[in-house]
């Protein structure tokens, strides 16, 4: 681990104001060995970043959700290959043809169900159509009728046959309710919070000083998000976000994109993951989330030698990934501007969480955190 680059790479984020704040948080061997936060959580109130300050986690929240999802499957209340209907009768989406096919929690998790996103799609496809959310939007719309706009849309494709990031995780949500009759928030308290003793991860909070406040890349510095902001990502219509969404208690709970929790306690789940503390899920399980689910070359937003298991991207050719990071390296981001990976070989967890999208997730900086680690 190059500390100087590390320091270097944040440095400069902030000082060329792509980023207002962020953290970087690294464990080796289970050991917190690196925690750096730089910058401001609240420029405006000049409030400074820290290791604890509350963020919202957009698709971080994916590898925390899986892992309550996987955890269902260890005592029998879920099963990888059982059909969603078996706990949402009405979830019957259809092929363009008109044909239901069966759609499982394995499709669901690696994002092979023929469901998208919102975001990725033109303004004329059938989830804006629909008014589908992708989790991130539209404060106060409720899981049940999410679930009837998805339903409503026509698959992309035969569940199995080819791979889409997707709210594939956000219906696993609406099934694990259905099959405990708990809400997300008690199944996460229950299942990852307790036993991990973390104490920030959440769906909604109140307005508090320790949650940052997002910021969006723009010349000359990055300005506040606001509700129905859509900045331009990998070309397309982009994301559309609604900060103000964490407030909402009435808005469903997002198993992939609308949690909120601290740089710290998202550590802490990572490294629990990797192996290290206490344990949420027996090895035999992690094994399987960290095995390739996916065929090579058909994940289309990470690029070449790198596959999907549940809950992450698995780098499974280094040379043709080309970042440096070893074979088994799991990794993913999220677009209020977040990145991470969990290198087994290495045995290390790098966690950056900043409050500015998309430069935390897809600009120059988590390149050059992972070129400090490995180049």
């Amino acid at each position: 681990m190059n500390t100087e680059r590390l320091d270097a790479a944040l440095d400069s984020a902030l000082a060329d104001k792509r980023i207002v704040g962020g953290v970087h948080l690294v464990s080796e061997g289970g050991e917190t060995v690196r925690a750096r936060a730089v910058g401001l959580a609240d420029r405006e109130a000049g409030r400074p970043m820290t290791p604890d300050t509350r963020i919202r986690l957009a698709s971080l929240s994916k590898p925390v959700c899986t892992a309550v999802f996987m955890s269902l499957v260890e005592d029998g209340t879920l099963a990888l290959d059982a059909p969603v209907t078996d706990h949402l009768p009405g979830f019957r989406p259809r092929l363009p043809d008109g044909t239901e096919p069966v759609i499982t929690l394995h499709h669901l998790l690696t994002h092979t169900a023929g469901l998208g996103y919102r975001f990725l799609e033109t303004e004329t496809g059938p989830y804006a159509k629909a008014g589908i959310s992708d989790g991130l939007d539209q404060p106060g719309l409720s899981m049940s009728e999410n679930m009837r706009r998805i339903a409503s849309a026509p698959l992309y494709y035969a569940p199995g046959t080819a791979w889409r990031y997707s709210v594939g995780i956000d219906v696993a949500g609406a099934v694990a309710e259905a099959a405990t009759g708990k809400s997300m928030q008690a199944l996460l308290d229950e299942r990852i919070a307790t036993p991990l003793g973390t104490t920030t991860l959440s769906f909604a909070t109140e307005p508090a000083e320790d949650l940052a406040t997002a910021y969006r890349n723009a010349s000359p510095e990055p300005v506040p998000l606001q509700d129905g902001d859509r900045p331009i990502l990998w070309g397309e219509g982009g994301v559309s976000f609604a900060p103000s969404r964490a407030f909402d208690a009435a808005s469903f709970p997002s198993c992939g994109a609308g949690m909120i929790g601290s740089p710290r306690d998202m550590l802490t789940v990572l490294t629990s993951l990797a192996g290290h503390g206490p344990q949420v899920l027996k090895p035999e399980t992690l094994e399987l989330m960290k095995s390739p689910r996916i065929a090579p070359g058909i994940l289309t937003i990470q690029g070449p030698g790198v596959s999907f298991g549940y809950g992450w991207g698995i780098v499974t050719d280094a040379e043709l990934a080309a970042t440096g990071q070893p074979a088994g390296t799991l990794k993913w981001g999220g677009v209020y501007g977040h990145s991470w990976f969990i290198d087994p070989t290495h045995d290390r967890v790098s966690v950056l969480m900043t409050n500015t999208a998309y430069e935390g997730m897809s600009g120059q900086l988590p390149g050059d955190i992972v070129g400090a680690f490995y180049r």
